[in-house]
């Protein structure tokens, strides 16, 4: 199920506006340009293969494998709720308008979990202290309320690393000193940071009911490979095999514990592919005649804004859901002015919207217009478990949608967090 808040965004803002390439503007900062390459380069080369996809099926679920069980589960109705965040993309000052949309959000949805999908801050921190304090002002609002979070990474955690010394690594061990963070440093001796699926038990037993998997997509392509530059491709990062096999592998087992597949949902920051080829319903033809098609074809709603901005090669991620028919869903974030969700093939491809009034929107008076979350709802009652998502917007709260940002003052750090 798509929600109506969905399809009334897709009709009162037409999805045929030309796609524009806005993200050029950030992808060549003068941070991004001096690690881009140092970072693409060090993420392209092979990671050792996974040890949880030859290990035997019989041992516990353990954090170090990447599967996380009993911080999560249903509510006692069967139902449980999860709000995905996007690109809150800000330094030590962030935004007020950000905050307030989280918040109000929160206080509406009351979810069960957030996750915060890629790109948590930007590349402006200059100290470390910068840099957590612009990751504190974004997950206060759920550490306030009580709310289990997590995040992935995007593109953008790591432009500052240079300058104030954290990389992921020390971002994962900055976030577990929170009371409610769920993250963990990840599956072992995989590519990325944080690889891992977060399972939802039960209500009515201490089965696993459904999995949250979090994916790190990476930063960008590296500078050459082989000798070749990318030019007249997207150039930034996509997942390795070994994610996938992990991928495959953790799948196999929460199947074998639970004597069924586990239907999930993942998060990622950097688009698939099949997200490109979906609003169109082609490779190769981009024309409105090609999207009507395709959206009747693949129940499209919502708006596509600009380009998306996958990496230059398909990493196997869509036909490896395809083969587990596990997945019911790939949501990412990135292309900030994209909202739009389809079902493809079976298993929903979608953004969540840019959350962070920090960085780039829609552009003159309608900057602001799609700064939002998307929400999802679980239902223990409903076939398959997963029974829709929809957007929540800015605007639906009465939020300030002015162009001229509003940087605010650094929110206090929690007792026992530093």
């Amino acid at each position: 199920m798509i929600s109506s808040s969905d399809a009334s965004t897709s009709s009162s803002h037409p999805s045929s506006r030309p796609a524009q390439s806005r993200r050029s503007l950030l992808r060549f900062s003068a941070t991004g340009i001096a690690t881009a390459g140092m970072m693409g380069t060090a993420s392209a080369g092979p990671a050792p293969a996974a040890p949880a996809a030859t290990a035997p099926t019989d041992r516990p679920l353990r954090p170090n494998e990447g599967i996380v069980r009993d911080e999560l589960s249903f509510r006692d109705d069967g139902t449980f709720t999860v709000v995905q965040f996007n690109d809150t993309q800000d330094g030590h000052r962030t935004d007020v308008r950000t905050i307030a949309l989280q918040e109000a959000v929160l206080d509406d949805v009351a979810p069960d979990v957030v996750v915060i999908n890629g790109d948590v801050i930007d590349g402006s921190p200059t100290t470390a202290q910068e840099a957590k304090q612009a990751i504190n002002n974004v997950v206060r609002p759920m550490e306030d309320r009580g709310i289990p979070w997590a995040l992935t990474f995007g593109n953008h955690d790591e432009d500052s690393s240079e300058a104030t010394g954290l990389d992921e690594a020390g971002y994962l061990e900055f976030v577990a000193q929170y009371r409610h963070n769920v993250n963990t440093s990840g599956a072992r001796d995989t590519t990325g940071s944080g690889n891992q699926v977060l399972t939802v038990r039960s209500a009515a037993s201490r089965a696993d009911a459904f999995a949250l998997w979090l994916l790190d997509s990476g930063r960008y392509a590296p500078e050459q490979i082989a000798g070749q530059d990318f030019e007249g491709y997207p150039d930034w990062d996509w997942l390795r095999p070994d994610q996938v096999q992990w991928y495959l592998s953790a799948s196999q087992r929460l199947e074998t514990k639970n004597k069924q597949p586990v239907p999930g949902l993942v998060f990622q920051h950097i688009a698939l592919w099949e997200h490109r080829f979906m609003w169109f319903a082609s490779v190769d033809a981009r024309t409105e005649a090609h999207h009507a098609r395709a959206a009747a074809k693949h129940s499209i709603v919502g708006e596509r804004n600009e380009d998306e901005c996958p990496g230059p090669f398909n990493s196997g991620m869509f036909a490896a859901m395809l083969q587990r028919g596990d997945v019911r869903g790939l949501f990412v974030g990135h292309d900030h002015i994209n909202t739009y969700v389809g079902d493809y093939y079976g298993i929903q491809l979608g953004y969540g919207p840019g959350t962070g009034f920090g960085t780039y929107g829609l552009g003159g008076a309608e900057e602001n217009r799609l700064r939002g979350a998307r929400v999802f709802h679980l239902d223990e009652n409903v076939e398959g478990t997963y029974a829709g998502t929809e957007l929540r917007f800015a605007a639906d709260y009465g939020i300030d949608l002015g162009e001229t940002g509003q940087p605010g003052e650094p929110a206090d750090f929690p007792d026992g967090v530093r």
